[in-house]
């Protein structure tokens, strides 16, 4: 039986050497583990103030047990919330062990004669409690940070979708773990309306197939921005089945956080745009898809349709412009057109040849001609100094 003198004794000697104990806990931890060695001076400070509370903490605990709970989850309360991100709860159950061997080790040294026992009993009952706090807080941790990087994740998904990318955007991503690289942009329809529950799952299944990708679920559009060193190609075969039925579109490649912008505002817009191409294909590039995008108002098609499709035929030089001008206006016959321009319809042929491999659009074919003869239209347009939108 321990009498309250003797526990008074103890819990005196523990309180003159808790100072002495964090320090010789520090030590260890220094000298058996390298984590602990590699971390920057600031979360070493850090942690150090976690064992000098945990010791404060037992001694409390020491002296009111039905206190303990309370008592341990104060010792997380001396670092701060960053400590959960930069130190696993493993090395922190390390430092809780280290910690507990340091005051079993010297038990009989702060023990009043006879109170030995009891002393290294409550230090059992204290780690056990303490376990149960640093697993709680953890949790909180983990929690309060899903919920954080949801809303930040939300935030910038919707930035990119506009196609806005200002002097906070870029450390929101890196907060989130996205860095520049080649990145993947599809956009598309869930599959219906989806609850919370679905929304998750959903998300989870996609950052299996690529982790860390960016998911935004903006009513029934589904956009995923994913980095990744691999195929590119094949990482969209893993996530086209993700997306409900619809048009999917793939964004232009993208590296840095602008172009990602520019292709996630592209392929938003191309999912608009696509029910006006009935054979569209399933993914589509928003690119393929610049004629349609520009019917929905997308002024930055209508630029890139002019630069890619226009401006080069118009630059070349020779009869290329008139030549794909009159066929288009010709109703794409050779015989009228060459009627027209009063040369032989392989002068014509011969000519247009020139421009599909000027351009890589085939005005003999029935949607390269389609394409040209949208950009003919909006350079025109400019050229007479109209704005097509």
């Amino acid at each position: 039986m321990v009498s309250p003198e003797m526990r008074a004794e103890t819990l005196r000697r523990l309180r003159g050497g808790t100072g002495r104990l964090a320090t010789m806990a520090l030590k260890t931890l220094d000298a058996e583990y390298a984590w602990f060695r590699e971390l920057p001076a600031q979360e070493r400070s850090w942690v150090g103030s976690v064992a000098q509370a945990g010791i404060a903490s037992f001694v409390a605990y020491f002296a009111d047990p039905h206190a303990g709970h309370r008592g341990t989850l104060e010792m997380f309360a001396s670092a701060p919330p960053e400590l959960t991100r930069s130190i696993s709860l493993q090395h922190t159950l390390t430092i809780v062990r280290t910690f507990v061997a340091i005051v079993e080790a010297h038990s009989d040294e702060f023990a009043a004669t006879g109170t030995e026992a009891y002393l290294r009993e409550s230090i059992l009952r204290y780690s056990r409690e303490i376990a149960f706090s640093a697993a709680e807080v953890y949790a909180r941790a983990a929690e309060s940070r899903g919920a954080w990087d949801a809303r930040i994740e939300a935030l910038v998904v919707d930035a990119l979708v506009r196609g806005e990318v200002d002097d906070d955007l870029p450390s929101r991503a890196a907060a989130l773990g996205w860095k520049a690289g080649p990145t993947l942009v599809m956009v598309g329809h869930t599959d219906g309306p989806l609850g919370e529950v679905q929304s998750a799952e959903l998300r989870r299944s996609l950052r299996r197939a690529s982790p860390g990708a960016l998911v935004g679920i903006h009513g029934e559009d589904l956009v995923v921005i994913a980095r990744s060193d691999g195929d590119l190609g094949e990482l969209t075969a893993t996530l086209l089945p993700s997306f409900g039925p619809g048009p999917v579109v793939i964004g232009s490649p993208a590296v840095t956080l602008l172009e990602v912008a520019r292709a996630t505002r592209a392929a938003f817009n191309g999912v608009a745009a696509a029910p006006a191409w009935a054979l569209a294909p399933r993914p589509v590039n928003a690119d393929d898809l610049l004629p349609e995008r520009v019917l929905v108002g997308d002024a930055a098609a209508a630029e890139r349709l002019i630069a890619v499709a226009y401006d080069p035929i118009a630059s070349a030089g020779g009869s290329l412009k008139e030549t794909v001008a009159t066929f288009l206006d010709c109703g794409r016959s050779l015989e009228l057109a060459s009627r027209t321009m009063f040369v032989h319809a392989n002068t014509v042929r011969y000519r247009l040849r020139k421009v599909a491999e000027l351009t890589g659009w085939d005005v003999l074919a029935t949607r390269d001609a389609h394409v040209l003869q949208m950009a003919f239209a909006l350079g025109r347009l400019r050229d007479a100094k109209v704005s097509p939108l």
